[in-house]
């Protein structure tokens, strides 16, 4: 584990091959498998390798995505606020296991975050996607994780850049 987050970066310049069939598989199994709190799974995903749909939810919001309509896969990440109070939390952790998942694969990945953001016509990201995959009311939209063959392969960070006068010891 320790050497998929010394190794993995985010990704933005994909390969436009599409994702191998059983990669996708293995990416579809991680993600049912991320932990969440009380076993509430309040998480639902979208798996969209459709180019022009891509494309179409790369402008969910003006600056940060417009790199999705060139990933092979991007997978949405959303959840049901009424089945869970931590649904924020269970779906960010969702979406961490894609990155991790995706790297230990050989694939790159990057995370668009989209709760909390806002499409260019002023409504917010969420609605927007919703909107566009006609997904129901009741799901709220975290993030897209971008995903594909890296175009470009750069190093982790160095262990020397990492911010360690963030932690204490007591």
């Amino acid at each position: 584990m320790l050497d998929l987050l010394r190794t993995r970066r985010s990704i933005r310049a994909f390969d436009a091959r599409p994702v191998a069939p059983e990669l996708v598989a293995a990416l579809k199994e991680a993600v049912l498998r991320a932990p969440s709190s009380r076993s509430l799974n309040p998480w639902h995903f979208l798996f969209v390798t459709n180019t022009s749909l891509l494309a179409t939810l790369a402008t969910c919001k003006p600056h940060g995505a417009g790199f999705l309509k060139n990933a092979p896969l991007g997978v949405v990440v959303c959840a049901d606020p009424s089945l869970c109070d931590v649904w924020v939390e269970d779906a960010s952790i969702a979406s961490l296991i894609l990155h991790l998942t995706a790297h230990s694969l050989g694939l790159g990945s990057c995370w668009i975050q989209v709760r909390k953001r806002m499409h260019e016509q002023g409504a917010p990201a969420s609605d927007y996607i919703k909107q566009v995959l006609d997904l129901p009311d009741h799901l709220e939209v975290e993030s897209i994780i971008a995903m594909g063959y890296p175009k470009e392969s750069p190093k982790g960070h160095p262990k020397e850049s990492l911010l360690w006068d963030r932690i204490e010891e007591r």
